[in-house]
């Protein structure tokens, strides 16, 4: 277990660097597009490559933002509770995002299959479009891999703060 934990820590070094990339790619090639459109000579495609890069960006960063408890999350409340019941808390909404991701992981799969069945392209430059998605549903695998890890660090956590109360 210990070997998979690894390999999903090393895919969220290389997705955050890849939606990294991604992040500067777009800023460049908007950049460029503006600048051509000024002079009359815009880059055919941009939208459809920024759309794409956008995509990769946002999944590629979703594990790590989660490692790292970068969301968004509604403290107000839940910091007024023991340690104890904010585990608990982060257990039950823990097991809950798993179960979404997973729904939406196996989801994108299936849609990417559909859309690679069909030869759907892009508009403009005909690019597989299935790419993207297969990329995305990949990335969206390693996030509820990493989800599953934080609840089962917080059912760890949760089971010693148990025998710390048991044993004081």
């Amino acid at each position: 277990m210990d070997t998979l934990w690894r390999l999903v820590e090393w895919l969220l070094v290389k997705m955050k660097l890849v939606g990294a990339a991604c992040l500067v790619g777009m800023t460049f090639l908007t950049c460029a597009d503006v600048v051509g459109r000024a002079f009359g000579y815009p880059i055919f495609g941009s939208v459809e490559i920024v759309g794409f890069m956008a995509t990769l960006a946002v999944v590629m960063a979703l594990p790590y933002t989660h490692q790292v408890n970068g969301h968004i999350g509604v403290e107000l409340v839940v910091r007024l509770f023991s340690e104890k019941t904010q585990t608990i808390i982060n257990i039950c909404t823990g097991i809950l995002s798993l179960a979404l991701f997973a729904i939406v992981t196996w989801r994108m799969i299936v849609y990417a299959r559909t859309m690679h069945e069909s030869g759907e392209v892009s508009m403009n430059l005909e690019l597989p479009e299935h790419l993207i998605i297969y990329v995305t549903a990949l990335c969206l695998f390693v996030f509820t891999l990493n989800i599953l890890q934080s609840v089962i660090n917080n059912i760890r956590k949760l089971k010693t703060q148990w025998i710390q109360h048991l044993s004081a």
